[in-house]
């Protein structure tokens, strides 16, 4: 366990690759789609979503949803390996007791970004993120709490998870350009699984930019 910083964690090689057979069903029921910033520009990672709750964004803003908004059908549920992993990393970085409520699922193809950002749309900052790297490596970026604080660049490779909470949790995040390559098991694609607890959200909330 390496400290990023206090309340953030890395834990190198931690997940295994027994979480890709779920990564499939799941994709293979809500598959992968580059959505829209509320400013109208197409984001460079697909995403798609499994728990209670899916982190969606259009031009009306960044939310949290129950339903698929391409289908109006429940996200597919969360799977126990998801639950179980995540469980584990934030107790070894100090969280105990995390149970998230949603993933995010992101996959990465060469070129592929995520500018600097805060995970703030959600009604829970007492809970950790806890972040699954997966495939290709990774430049992460975990800079401080303004978007123009200089960001450390921690190389992230396949099976590493990264936990941020506490102090840390509203610090600012991105991923610079994935590299072109191939892995064995997810190809020529980089996935992240970001575990969160967005809280009770008992009907869509918008953030508006």
């Amino acid at each position: 366990m390496i400290e990023l910083a206090p309340g953030a964690v890395l834990l190198p090689n931690f997940a295994a690759d027994d979480l890709w057979p779920a990564i499939q069903q799941i994709t293979a029921a809500a598959p992968f789609r580059h959505m829209l910033t509320p400013g109208g520009f197409k984001m460079s990672v697909a995403m798609t979503n499994c728990g209670p709750l899916g982190w969606v964004t259009d031009r009306s803003g960044y939310r949290y949803s129950p339903t698929d908004p391409q289908t109006g059908s429940p996200w597919p549920a969360m799977p126990p390996e998801f639950l179980a992993l995540a469980a584990r990393a934030a107790h070894l970085a100090g969280f105990p007791g995390f149970t998230p409520d949603a993933c995010l699922i992101n996959r990465y193809e060469p070129g592929a970004k995520m500018s600097l950002h805060q995970d703030n749309d959600e009604h829970d900052f007492s809970q950790p993120i806890v972040s699954v790297s997966l495939g290709l490596p990774a430049i992460f970026l975990f800079g401080g709490f303004e978007r123009s604080d200089k960001a450390a660049r921690i190389k992230l490779h396949h099976g590493d998870v990264v936990v941020w909470g506490g102090p840390a949790r509203l610090r600012y995040h991105g991923v610079l350009p994935i590299k072109p390559g191939e892995h064995p098991l997810t190809g020529p694609y980089r996935i992240n699984l970001t575990l969160r607890t967005a809280g009770d959200v008992t009907m869509e909330t918008v953030r508006r930019l």
